[in-house]
């Protein structure tokens, strides 16, 4: 199943995008409301990065306080990350001002910030904003798309995705959208992941099914190495779409929509890897054979990661060493050279641990030049797999991230 571009309303919410302004003299908006109808449970992943931001502290204990979620409130240009105490008191008093405006307790506000690290939240702006963010609240498709480029920091454009299942006779719609371009390596990154379902499901059922989607797709992403301090992806089931509650995540009508979910993830982490950072080329890293999934991930992370890799994909240049240099220095337990093969694209590099004997740099050099590129390992040990996405390295990411604040 493969997710569409583009958002689909779903019944139960509606998203206001406004100025505050957060980013200063830009005239874009940087303050996002997602409204869900009373009834709405949520579910989340946060960034294991332990200096996580004032948002995220706040995000996970309305959480454990309670499923139900009233509003997502976010802004982009400030991340409230290294703020220390005084950005928990801003989270919470932005968190307040919206309670007392809408009527709803605190505890079924989720806060979400991403920029800047290190600076205070601009709590005024965002107060003040708030109201004209309640009065913008509507759940059409335009507003979707307005909400997209909202939370946008680096990114070079909006990633919005919608994808639709059958469950019970019942059509389900899933709305996603991300925002990332930077800053990315599996166990979160600078990424929001924010999904929304008309799907009738247990908030337990809802989080176990989020974690496994997010462990294949989010969690498969690396653009640079770096964990924010910031990155959540968040599920919402307004549970309007008229079926029976799922409440059992390993019944078919769970994995029915497990498989939706797993999709519209994998395609919205795709997209943050094409826009990397300055990104020239999209690239899979995949290992196969290996003695379990866990190696596999290893693997292919390590080779993805390397800046030898990146920066040989940026030149177009078929240096094959540095591929298997990566593979060789991954963390895993063993690995038996000789029964090593990789590939780039259709051409295979190594074979059985050694150049293969027809390889030629012309072979190389023409697997290297599309702007699209597998690279697949074989272990040769057993049946782990895993896929990991990336870009290459290139100038371009040096001079966004040099001049970020500037």
């Amino acid at each position: 199943m493969k997710s569409s571009v583009g958002g689909l309303p779903i019944q139960g919410i509606r998203l206001g995008a406004v100025k505050a302004p957060v980013y200063r003299n830009k005239d874009r908006d940087d303050l996002l409301l997602m409204a869900f109808d009373e009834g709405a449970v949520g579910a989340a992943v946060t960034t294991t990065n332990q200096f996580c931001a004032a948002p995220v502290h706040v995000l996970r204990a309305h959480l454990d306080s309670t499923p139900h979620v009233r509003f997502w409130l976010l802004n982009a240009g400030n991340a409230n990350a290294g703020t220390g105490e005084a950005g928990m008191d801003a989270c919470n008093q932005t968190i307040a001002e919206l309670a007392a405006n809408a009527g709803v307790t605190k505890d079924s506000i989720w806060p979400f910030s991403t920029g800047v690290i290190g600076e205070p939240l601009p709590v005024e702006s965002i107060c003040h904003a708030l109201p004209r963010a309640i009065e913008a609240l509507n759940g059409s498709v335009e507003h979707w798309e307005r909400a997209s480029r909202a939370i946008m920091t680096t990114d070079t454009h909006p990633k919005l995705r919608h994808i639709q299942c059958e469950i019970q006779g019942k059509t389900v719609t899933l709305t996603g959208m991300a925002k990332g371009s930077g800053m990315i390596h599996p166990n979160m990154a600078t990424m929001f992941g924010l999904i929304a379902s008309d799907v009738v499901m247990s908030a337990e059922c809802l989080q176990s099914i989020l974690a496994g989607s997010v462990n294949h797709s989010f969690n498969c992403v690396t653009v640079d190495g770096d964990t924010s301090t910031n990155d959540a992806c968040a599920l919402v089931a307004t549970q309007t779409a008229g079926h029976r509650l799922i409440d059992d995540p390993q019944s078919p009508d769970a994995e029915q929509f497990a498989r939706a979910l797993s999709d519209l993830c994998d395609d919205l982490a795709e997209m943050l890897a094409r826009d990397g950072e300055g990104a020239t080329k999209f690239v899979r890293v995949i290992c196969e054979e290996a003695l379990n999934d866990s190696d596999a991930h290893t693997i292919a992370n390590t080779v993805a990661l390397s800046p030898l890799v990146k920066t040989a994909l940026a030149a177009s240049d078929p240096n094959w060493g540095r591929i298997v240099a990566a593979v060789g220095r991954a963390p895993v337990s063993e690995i038996a050279i000789e029964r090593v093969n990789v590939w780039i694209n259709d051409v295979q590099i190594v074979q059985n641990g050694g150049r293969h004997p027809q390889y030629t740099e012309e072979a190389g050099q023409a697997a290297m030049n599309p702007p699209e590129i597998d690279i697949r390992i074989a272990m040769g040990a057993g049946s782990g797999y895993c896929r990991v996405m990336t870009c290459d390295l290139t100038k371009e990411y040096v001079r966004i991230n040099a001049e970020y604040r500037t």
